[in-house]
């Protein structure tokens, strides 16, 4: 016993096996829609996350932290995304997530996801914010991208609406073909297409570590919607400030985030939107926008740690139950 009481001789590990059994898209998805509306109404403590850039290895880390108010856990978050592991022969993607109790501050479990926690809440809110802001007539997905996050965000939003046909684009053709084979193999039509075809979907998703615009803004069809989801840290940016301009309706996941590294904050230090003419997603998942036929709407997610905490603290509960 040391002076703070009983000491614990072991700590419960949770490795993907178990985890992901118990995280069932549909928990993941109603986890994480609440979480965000949540977060939109002030009940969660978020602070800033920590950013670590290796750019010999074109890789990053980020730690980031949540709670929801009167949850009993809360959760410190590493993730980590290193870009050239692909030719390694590694995922691009780990991480883990530490589950610590918010009543006596003691570490209640690690699950050991490798990354895949924090890729699934990624790809359920991109596609629960998509599936709100697009036209209910929408079907046509544009994916800016080839790597795991892409083919996940049509996934999870194929559980959610109809697609017809989905565009691949990414810097490299042989990618883009892989990413549309697994998208085949998922029971959806992809093909891959130029940058300019891309954003004339329907809908658009952007899922790159790009420091430039991946998509030009005047290709952007009127009644298109676009979620930028790979633009987390200050330097990276997927979406044009001209395209925030042509919005008639900017939805951010976590309004000083996005500021300070999203790409609405890129669109506001470039004078193409106001500082405050976004809205809080969980808003918008709360009570469906009604928006106009030809309205423009982006969405800009930079990643919140309630989300972590939430579905982290769900898939805990069940696993120890």
């Amino acid at each position: 016993m040391d002076a703070n009481g009983p000491m614990t001789t072991s700590l419960p590990v949770f490795d993907t096996g178990p985890i992901e059994t118990a995280a069932t898209p549909q928990m993941v998805l109603d986890t994480v829609r609440d979480a965000l509306i949540a977060h939109a109404e002030g009940r969660t403590s978020v602070p800033p996350p920590l950013h670590m850039d290796f750019p010999e290895a074109n890789g990053d880390c980020h730690v980031k932290a949540g709670w929801i108010t009167d949850a009993t856990d809360f959760t410190v978050k590493i993730a980590t995304g290193f870009y050239g592991n692909h030719g390694l022969g590694l995922r691009s993607n780990h991480g883990l997530v530490c589950v610590i109790s918010a009543r006596t501050g003691q570490i209640r479990a690690i699950l050991n996801d490798r990354g895949m926690l924090t890729a699934w809440r990624t790809a359920a809110a991109g596609a629960l914010v998509t599936h709100a802001m697009a036209r209910p007539t929408a079907l046509t997905l544009g994916l800016f991208g080839t790597g795991e996050q892409a083919l996940l965000q049509a996934v999870w939003l194929a559980k959610l609406r109809t697609i017809s046909q989905i565009l691949v684009h990414g810097r490299n053709l042989h990618n883009a073909a892989a990413l549309c084979e697994e998208l085949h193999k998922n029971g959806l039509p992809a093909r891959p297409a130029s940058a300019q075809q891309t954003a004339g979907a329907d809908m658009i998703i952007t899922t790159t570590p790009a420091t430039a615009p991946v998509l030009n803004a005047a290709d952007v069809s009127e009644g298109t919607h676009v979620t930028g989801i790979g633009t987390d840290m200050p330097h990276k940016n997927e979406l044009p400030p001209a395209l925030f301009a042509r919005a008639q309706l900017i939805a951010t996941d976590d309004h000083a985030q996005c500021l300070d590294h999203g790409d609405f904050g890129h669109a506001v230090r470039a004078g193409a939107a106001a500082p405050d003419s976004d809205i809080p997603v969980g808003r918008l998942l709360k009570t469906p926008p009604d928006r106009p036929e030809t309205a423009i709407t982006v969405a800009d997610l930079t990643g919140v740690g309630a989300l972590d905490a939430a579905l982290a603290s769900a898939i805990l509960h069940h696993l120890l139950r």
